[in-house]
This record gives structure tokens, sequence and C-alpha cells, in this order.
């Protein structure tokens, strides 16, 4: 099969358009011949060898939606024809992907390929984000950084959809503004020019904010708890800026805030079984309509290193897809 190999840590000319093997199933495991295949920013930092200490060669890839080749003797769920997204075993990149039963979610009809592919990650994790993790109320007002990105864009939705009084955004660049007022923000700051969390109080009456998703760490983590509301939740799943944030501990008992953490690539290996409730939620509203995922751009599978520079350009505005079949 056709398929992409990252022969090296490095730039997008590391990713090589060859022939492989197709990799056997275990007794827990689908073939699935993929249709499309996202391209997240995951992607970039495993091919440069910051993200898991990975091993070369590999096939990149987090996400595929595709039609179930085979099954393994212990699948139970799906059969040979079967619809469907997962999160593949050792990469996405590929015209087979092998996957566990446990990763594997049924793909609703009303549900095209191309929005399956562009799903899984940013949406699967928006909305454990807020529904689970920081367990949004009615009413309650929310700050999400990266707002102009796939799981910001897809955040700002969910968080209407859930309940969200207000939803505030931002962006490191004023451009990307735009973006996120089309998914919905309410406001847009621009924290590279802007003092967001005076902004941000400013916006709530001086309230502060009830909920904070924060994938970007360093400065903007610190910078978050100053718009916090009492009782608020800052949920960090990122560290896209390269640097550590610091607290202490006296900012957090006496205003009864709390920081959680969550990553779903620790979720997919440790914890899998709790994505399936997870899939339910977001197929119905994709299927429905009322939640949009904008795709920017789609490649061909041999042409997987022009969209690792389009993503690195940030210039990329929605999800960037690999068409496997092209």
């Amino acid at each position: 099969m056709k398929a992409i190999i990252a022969t090296q840590f490095g730039g997008p000319e590391v990713l090589n358009y060859t022939e492989i093997e197709i990799t056997s199933i275990k007794p827990s495991q689908v073939l699935i011949k993929v249709e499309k295949t996202s391209v997240n920013f995951a992607d970039i930092k495993t091919r440069y060898g910051k993200k898991g200490g990975g091993k070369v060669p590999f096939v990149p890839g987090l996400d595929a939606a595709g039609v179930i080749e085979s099954v393994g003797s212990e699948v139970q769920r799906f059969k040979v024809g079967q619809r469907v997204v997962a999160f593949p075993a050792n990469g996405s990149y590929a015209e087979y992907v092998v996957a566990e039963e446990t990763l594997t979610f049924a793909l609703p009809d009303r549900i095209g390929f191309e929005t399956a592919a562009a799903c899984p990650t940013v949406s699967f994790l928006a909305y454990k984000l807020l529904a689970d993790i920081a367990r949004i109320e009615k009413g309650e007002t929310v700050l999400i950084h990266s707002a102009a990105g796939g799981v910001g864009t897809t955040a700002i939705q969910l968080a209407k959809l859930l309940g969200a009084g207000k939803v505030i955004g931002t962006v490191g660049n004023e451009v990307k503004a735009s973006v996120a007022l089309e998914a919905g923000a309410d406001h847009v700051i621009c924290y590279e020019t802007e003092d967001f969390a005076t902004q941000v109080n400013e916006l709530t009456d001086g309230k502060g904010i009830n909920i904070i998703l924060d994938s970007v760490a360093g400065w903007v983590s610190e910078k978050s708890l100053e718009c916090l509301a009492l009782y608020g939740r800052l949920v960090h799943f990122g560290n896209s800026s390269g640097i550590a944030g610091n607290f202490k501990t006296s900012e957090l008992h006496s205003s009864c805030r709390s920081i959680l953490g969550f990553s779903l690539g620790t979720t997919r290996k440790l914890n899998p079984q709790i994505l399936e409730d997870t899939a339910q939620h977001v197929f119905e509203y994709l299927a429905n309509g009322s939640l949009q995922i904008k795709i920017g751009h789609t490649f061909p599978l041999k042409d997987a290193a022009l969209a690792h520079e389009l993503i690195e350009s940030r210039l990329n505005k929605g999800k960037v897809l690999l068409d496997v079949t092209n």
C-alpha cells in the first residue's frame, strides 16, 4: 500500500511517499481502507521529534475516516463494509490503517467522509474539555485561547451548544480574529497586542471568566489567572509556546478556583472506552448540522509535505485534510 513515511526527524522534506506492507491485525483490531485523514499540529511536533519519544521511521497521523476491510476474531461491534472514524495504532497517512476496536467509532450515514476525517481530534478533544473536564453549566462564560485553530473554532461552537452565556476568544495574530468571530465567538482579543486579562474582566463586568481553555502555556497560562472568576476552571491541554507556566497554590484555595489538565493522547492510550460517549454526542451535533468543522485545504496523500508546510506557516484557515483516494 501507499503511505507517507518519516525516515528521520526534521522538516517537511523528511516525509516520503512510498510503498509499505499492510499491517496484520490482532484479534482486537480492525483493518480500515482510508478515505481521508487529517493533518494536526501534533503531527508537526512528532515529525520534529518533539512529542512522545517517537522513533523513526514512522507513519504520521492521528485519525482517519474510511471503511472497514476486515475485523479481528474478538471484534464484536463492527463488520466489513462499515463506515467508521478511528485513531489508528500506527499512524494514519496511509491507504490502510489498523485500529483497536475501542478506538474505532461507527459513522452515521449523514456525515460525509470529509467532515468525518476533520472531526475526531478537534471535536472529541473540545467536547471532553468543556463537558467532562470543565463541566460547563448553562450561562457560564468561556475564554478560549488560540481560538482560530481547529480545536478553538470547534470549542467555540460546542461551548454555545452546551449553554455558554458568552464566549471570548484570543488569537496571536489580529488577522485570525475574523476566523474566531465566524465560528461564533462574541468577542476576540489579540493577546500579542492587548492585555487580554484586563479586556476579559471588562467584558465580564469585573466578575472574570468561568472556564478558560488553554493550549498555549507559559505567560498566557499565568496571565489567565488574572481573569479567572471565583470557582472558575482553567483547563490546560497543550503547550504550543514551548514554555511552562507557573502557578502559586495561594492563587487557588481561597478563590475556589481549579487548574485541570487533559490529554487526548493519554486518554486514547489509557482510558479509550470513555471516548465512545464523546463520539455519540459529537456525531449527533455533526449529523444535525449544529456543529460545523471548517475545512480549509485538501491535499492528495502524496503531497503531505505541502500540507505540513501550510500548517507550519500558520496561514491555514480551517482543517487540513489528506485525500488518500486521490
